[in-house]
């Protein structure tokens, strides 16, 4: 399939309405950023959409409060910052094969859809969005600029990550320019914690396991823990950062059970030892350079032992 031109997604956005814009389970701040980006910016226009997701973390809700409700039966489907359609989660069913248009940032993306725009060397899929609606000429008004902001600051680490470019730095500027409010997205993002997410890194911190002569670090959220902690995806989000912050480490893993037995993956890893894509990649799963993704189905152990031995291979 041809990559589309930022032209020919102009006119595709131009001539279609009633949109829903898909955003992929376990919503972070690049996908739902994009997505409710997407949707004022076709509002703008004189469209009608609506963002699809499995439930928007408490931390992202101001985002959803930016895009007012509107009923209407859809016509086209819009996917952002999803790599596969196995990512859509509970919304798979309802979507697989449905897919119109597919704006993504992930070298390895396996969305089926009739039309797509990748862009691997964007440091996140805000900053395809962006250049977009300047290319269409749709105004950056200050809610748009939050979103993007979000998508571009979260997908960077604050702009500490090796994805970081001048140019991301160059639209978190204008975006800060266009109303964007930036220190307050900063501190929610990076800054703000629950009580409860607090008492659950005291529990992760306790129990990190070194592998591969300390260069690799593993923590667990395993069901269990959740359950007796009663944290939701608001505290899990941001844990795969604890790992690879240690001294000496180059990649971290960090187990997250879904269901019973069914553990999501996140990589984050220093891309001059591992590509954590790679690395995902031989589960079934992918991503970046330094941070990846993959879904393992065992228990707490025998997942964590194939990945030491994974870890073992590539080290």
């Amino acid at each position: 399939m041809s990559q589309a031109t930022f032209e020919q997604l102009g006119e595709f956005l131009r001539s279609r309405d009633c949109f829903e814009i898909l955003t992929h389970a376990y919503p972070d701040g690049d996908t739902l950023g994009s997505g409710f980006a997407l949707a004022l910016a076709l509002n703008q226009i004189g469209k009608r959409a609506r963002v699809i997701t499995t439930g928007v973390p408490k931390n992202f809700e101001f985002l959803s409060r930016l895009v007012p409700a509107q009923d209407f039966e859809a016509q086209t489907v819009v996917s952002v910052d999803v790599a596969d359609e196995k990512l859509l989660g509970d919304n798979i069913e309802a979507y697989e094969g449905r897919i119109d248009l597919c704006v993504d940032h992930h070298a390895i993306n396996r969305v089926n859809a009739k039309q797509k725009h990748v862009d691997p060397h964007a440091a996140s899929n805000c900053e395809i969005l962006y250049r977009l609606f300047r290319f269409m000429d749709i105004e950056i008004t200050a809610d748009i600029a939050d979103c993007l902001y979000t998508g571009v600051s979260t997908d960077t680490g604050c702009f500490k990550y090796g994805n970081t470019t001048p140019e991301t730095l160059r639209i978190a500027a204008d975006l800060i320019e266009a109303g964007a409010k930036a220190p307050a997205i900063n501190k929610a993002m990076f800054d703000t914690k629950t009580r409860k997410k607090l008492r659950l890194e005291q529990e992760i911190y306790a129990t990190i396991e070194y592998s591969a002569d300390g260069r690799c670090a593993v923590i667990a959220a395993p069901l269990e823990l959740q359950r007796r902690l009663g944290v939701g995806d608001g505290e899990l989000e941001g844990l795969a950062s604890i790992p690879r912050s240690i001294e000496g480490v180059v990649i971290g893993i960090t187990l997250r059970e879904k269901t019973e037995g069914e553990f999501k993956i996140s990589v984050r890893s220093d891309k001059n030892f591992v590509n954590a894509a790679e690395f995902c990649r031989g589960f079934g799963g992918g991503g970046h350079a330094e941070a990846a993704g993959c879904t393992i189905i065992g228990s707490l152990d025998e997942v964590k032992s194939r990945l030491r031995a994974a870890v073992d291979e590539v080290l």
